[in-house]
């Protein structure tokens, strides 16, 4: 879609930003810096919007802001294996670019390797793709933008929530292979409105995914380490749930929005239950879930995270029956993309002039993690 906006306008503005807005002289570095950014291919699909900045071909656009600064600037989506060009820039690499899309695995192995190695960034939310520990062992600073695909996330759950409920795919294949069986859908087709719909995590997602709900006239139960504050409660007309264990067997539908281990907690859903993951695909058991699905006590799986990424051609996902799962997309819309690229070179412009990042954006800093990853 090529749909314009004073927001986006405003991040296009920053990304393209020129040494007539920021003196060269003032952001010379003191040292040249070789940056690494492995990003997702755009292919025949990259020159269609100018905002697709995500990819390889659009490298965050921010290319010509770091060579204006004498900077070398990598680009790749070969991030698998010793032989791949990852690897053969790692020796000398200082800062490393990521997605949570398409991700470049920093493990202690790389760590090691990259000798000169200062600063691991996500471009977008979610930086399990790094070995943490080693990284903080290491006194490497990793950080993400956070909050750049907090509405983009959420909306997408909430489409998957509908998707699922209403039964929408088996009616899209039908239309698209020419056949014609109303009961093959409507037979297990329901309104969301009335449903009790539980949020595993209340954070900046999880609240969104509330609000939008609402309307919905639905039952709205969450669980989380910290109750929201009483009159935004109140607002969203949500209920806080003390304990997982007694809220899972209340829900129609649960949304995974945080950290947590289900492979013994499936069992505790009702049957029936449609669960939709945006979180991380590691949460889940992956045989647990497809078995699930096929015996019916899971009606439904969706997400956009898989164990590993990309998800190998066999993965078990993709074959279970009643499931919503696409690549890993929720998060890396074009809007989303121009507030992550604009994130991302803030970072980097704060790096270079030796000045801290915004506190809520690190995930490593000074050899400590953050506290949800502690």
């Amino acid at each position: 879609m090529a749909m314009k906006s004073a927001a986006s306008s405003a991040i296009r503005s920053l990304l393209s930003s020129s040494s007539s807005t920021f003196s060269r002289n003032l952001h010379a570095p003191a040292e040249r810096k070789k940056i690494v950014g492995v990003f997702y291919k755009g292919g025949e699909y990259a020159k269609l919007n100018p905002n697709f900045v995500g990819c390889v071909e659009g490298a965050l656009g921010i290319r010509e802001w770091l060579e204006s600064l004498g900077h070398q600037y990598i680009v790749t989506d070969d991030k698998e294996g010793p032989n791949s060009e990852l690897d053969k820039h790692l020796h000398d690499a200082h800062i490393i670019i990521s997605t949570p899309f398409h991700p470049a695995y920093v493990t202690a192995e790389r760590i090691k390797k990259a000798k000169n190695l200062e600063l691991l960034l996500t471009a977008g939310i979610g930086s399990d793709h790094v070995d943490l520990k080693a990284a903080a062992a290491a006194g490497l600073t990793v950080a993400e933008v956070t909050g750049s695909n907090v509405v983009s996330v959420a909306e997408d759950e909430l489409l998957r929530i509908l998707v699922l409920v209403r039964n929408f795919l088996p009616g899209y294949h039908q239309a698209v292979n020419g056949e014609w069986n109303v009961a093959g859908i409507a037979h297990r087709a329901y309104d969301l409105e009335g449903k009790t719909i539980g949020t595993v995590g209340a954070g900046r997602i999880g609240k969104l995914l509330l609000q939008r709900l609402k309307p919905f006239n639905c039952n709205l139960l969450y669980y989380d380490r910290l109750r929201m504050n009483p009159e935004l409660e109140k607002e969203i007309g949500a209920k806080f749930e003390e304990e997982l264990d007694a809220m899972l067997p209340k829900c129609d539908v649960i949304v995974i929005n945080m950290p947590l281990t289900e492979q013994t907690r499936i069992a505790k859903c009702k049957k029936g239950v449609v669960i939709v993951n945006n979180a991380r695909g590691a949460i889940m058991d992956t045989q647990a879930i497809a078995d699930a699905c096929t015996s019916g006590h899971v009606a439904g799986y969706g997400g956009d995270v898989w164990p590993v990424q990309p998800a190998p051609k066999d993965h078990p996902w993709r074959f279970m029956p009643n499931h919503a799962m696409t690549p890993h997309i929720s998060g890396t819309t074009i809007d989303a993309q121009l507030r992550y690229a604009a994130g991302v070179k803030d970072m980097l412009d704060r790096h270079f002039k030796g000045e801290d990042f915004p506190e809520q954006n690190y995930i490593v800093k000074e050899g400590q993690l953050a506290s949800q990853y502690r």
